[in-house]
């Protein structure tokens, strides 16, 4: 099976008739971007995109350069779909791993969200999941566990200061025990098990992160 083959199905467009993915996919291009990397700026024109291998963020960044994930994405989740409907966004999306990713046509997803009515209504409801997704993070932040909570701002901090491949959390217990709510006696407990686990590990500059995607895992409230 081909990666785009793959990616689709493990995504919603698997649902739909093999017809419609075909139109969908005849045109795709693939790009494969090494860590670090922008997949897609803020501002840029609209255009959906099939994740195949890697994993990818979507962040907002203020003007003073601070940044904010709102969203991660694995192999099988598609990007841009909000903004095939409503135009452009405020958002960025950057390959934390390296990454493969198939974008369509924005002529073609056009053309048959306007004349396909179940590719329309598909459509909208991967756009009502990713709400969905941004409501979740919000509540993971106040009701997710502390293991959750850690693994998710370990990501956030390495993400926002990634050079290349190397993704390093410039942050220590105290200061991960202060934004997650909890004391550095938990927080040095959590750290020593995803160490243990093959996911992180630790030194005085910080936290590096050898596992994202299994890390991602842990912060990923479906999965406790």
């Amino acid at each position: 099976m081909s990666a785009l083959a793959e990616a689709v199905r493990l995504s919603f467009l698997a649902t739909l008739p093999s017809e419609i993915v075909e139109q969908l996919t005849r045109d795709a291009v693939r790009l494969d971007v090494p860590a670090g990397s922008l997949i897609y700026r803020h501002g840029e024109a609209p255009r959906l995109g099939l994740v195949a291998t890697g994993l990818v963020r979507v962040f907002l960044a203020s003007v003073t350069g601070r940044q904010v994930t709102v969203r991660y994405a694995r192999p099988g989740s598609v990007l841009g779909a909000p903004t095939i409907a409503a135009g452009p966004v405020d958002t960025s999306v950057q390959a934390l791993t390296a990454a493969t990713v198939f974008v369509f046509s924005t002529a073609i997803v056009e053309q048959l969200g306007h004349t396909d009515a179940q590719f329309a209504w598909t459509l909208a409801g991967e756009v009502a999941r990713r709400l969905y997704e941004v409501l979740e993070v919000f509540g993971g932040n106040v009701f997710g566990s502390v293991r959750q909570r850690v693994a998710r701002h370990v990501l956030d901090i390495a993400a926002e200061h990634q050079r290349g491949d190397m993704l390093l959390a410039p942050v220590n217990q105290q200061e991960l025990a202060d934004a997650v709510g909890t004391v550095r006696e938990v927080v040095a407990r959590v750290l020593r098990e995803l160490r243990d686990e093959g996911l992180i590990s630790t030194s005085r500059r910080g936290i590096t992160l050898l596992d994202p995607a299994g890390l991602h895992l842990v912060a990923d409230l479906d999965r406790e």
